[in-house]
């Protein structure tokens, strides 16, 4: 009778200390002198105690560990969870007891959770922003898909307040702790935004930072939009008369009233050939990008994304990135680096002004998308940038406004201009970058 009762007070133990380190920053003498003889008695390394030390060492140091990380799974601990509740309440039945496998997993789970969300403060190194991201990474493999999208926001705004605790400029200084670096959005807002005070190694190794981390969103991005068409068959193009175009299946099919069953043959009168004849006339794309303080991740993100969609064939891309100013940046647009080098981040909202600056480029409405990133948050003009958005549209333009592709999925976007763009029938794409590379698949279809 008293083992059950005695793993769930440990197991209390170990989540009370859990919740003393991330609200307080104070484990508490008494609470972390209790959990390590749970340790201890538990058979797990003083490591488990100790937030400084990264998941990816513990299992490096006891490699027996790693499967009992990677089995962690909050989204099936909360779904049994809920089905033992339903259970109980219908076949009232008395709860399971708490066992020293609960109480394990007990410390594994506040081990983690410590990790993540006990950042502490003071000044951050290379090394140990690079196993805090880790560490995230462990916990959104546990919570799965869904809830790490969820908490992702948090995760992100954790990861920018420890960019902003290191010395960045002294450790990118540094040959030996740059090379630390893992690239993440956080850093390389940092980096964009302190650009123009880094000189010699600080300025080239943050340019190598950046170009790394431009080259893996670009390789996810990349497999995305591959299987994209570029350019619908123009039916009025008779098909080419050769080999390779004949259209077996159908010429079969037309021809069938011309079968002989005496002779068993099939005698054919017209061959039937395919279309593959595509529009010559490229679309255009127009991608407008709001370089304010508050967009940096969607200008990262979108500045790469029209990159890969310039390197298609019969796709003409232009650039602009505006805050009071507009800048035309199309004759950088296939090298994304290059792009947010030239970018100036902070500054308001002049939509107008940008406007001002595509209007021209539209010259074939009918064959143009014009992709609008911004939270909409505008000075005193938000009134004659909608009418000049909406005469756009009615041209015939594709309108296609965006208030943040991220990592977080989350971003404030003005009601005011939410509210007119869902009436006029071209809602505000908000969250991940998959729906935009959708919407500009099925506008080059």
């Amino acid at each position: 009778m008293t083992g059950g009762p005695n793993h769930e007070t440990r197991r209390q133990v170990l989540y009370w200390r859990l919740l003393a380190g991330v609200f307080t920053g104070d484990q508490q003498s008494t609470l972390a002198q209790a959990s390590v003889g749970i340790v201890d008695d538990l058979g797990l390394p003083l490591a488990v105690l100790d937030p400084g030390i990264s998941i990816d060492n513990v299992v490096q140091r006891y490699p027996e560990m790693k499967d009992e990380f990677e089995r962690l799974d909050f989204s099936e601990s909360k779904d049994s969870e809920a089905e033992d509740s339903a259970a109980d309440d219908s076949a009232n039945e008395a709860p399971r007891p708490i066992g020293a496998a609960d109480v394990r997993t007990a410390a594994l789970v506040s081990k983690l959770l410590l990790n993540v969300f006990a950042t502490g403060s003071g000044q951050v190194s290379a090394t140990q922003l690079a196993g805090w991201q880790s560490d995230a990474n462990w916990l959104r493999r546990c919570l799965g898909e869904e809830q790490a999208g969820a908490v992702q926001g948090v995760l992100t705004g954790l990861e920018g307040e420890l960019v902003s605790r290191m010395r960045l400029r002294e450790v990118l200084a540094d040959p030996h702790l740059a090379a630390q670096l893992t690239p993440s959005m956080s850093l390389i807002e940092q980096l964009l935004r302190d650009k123009h005070n880094l000189s010699g190694v600080a300025l080239a190794n943050a340019k190598r930072l950046i170009r790394r981390y431009i080259d893996e969103v670009a390789e996810v991005l990349r497999t995305q939009v591959q299987q994209t068409s570029v350019g619908t068959v123009d039916r009025s193009v008779p098909p080419k008369r050769i080999l390779r175009n004949l259209d077996v299946d159908r010429t079969i099919w037309k021809n069938l009233p011309n079968w002989n069953p005496q002779d068993e043959r099939l005698y054919v009168d017209r061959l039937y050939y395919r279309q593959t004849a595509k529009r010559t006339v490229p679309a255009r794309m127009i991608v407008v990008v709001d370089q304010s303080g508050s967009m940096v991740d969607s200008m990262v993100n979108c500045t790469i994304l029209a990159s890969i969609f310039a390197g298609l064939p019969k796709v003409d891309v232009h650039l602009i990135a505006y805050d009071t100013r507009a800048l035309d940046l199309t004759p950088w647009v296939h090298d994304p680096f290059e792009v947010l080098l030239r970018t100036n981040l902070g500054g308001g909202n002049d939509g107008p002004v940008a406007m001002a600056m595509a209007q021209p480029k539209i010259t074939d409405p009918k064959n143009t998308v014009l992709v609008w990133i911004s939270d909409f948050y505008e000075f005193d003009r938000s009134q004659p940038l909608f009418e000049a958005m909406e005469a756009v549209h009615r041209s015939g333009v594709k309108l296609i406004p965006v208030g943040s592709v991220n990592s977080s999925g989350h971003q404030s976007v003005n009601p005011w201009f939410r509210e007119r763009f869902k009436n006029l029938g071209t809602p505000v794409i908000s969250g991940r970058i998959q729906k935009l590379v959708h919407e500009l698949k099925n506008f080059l279809d």
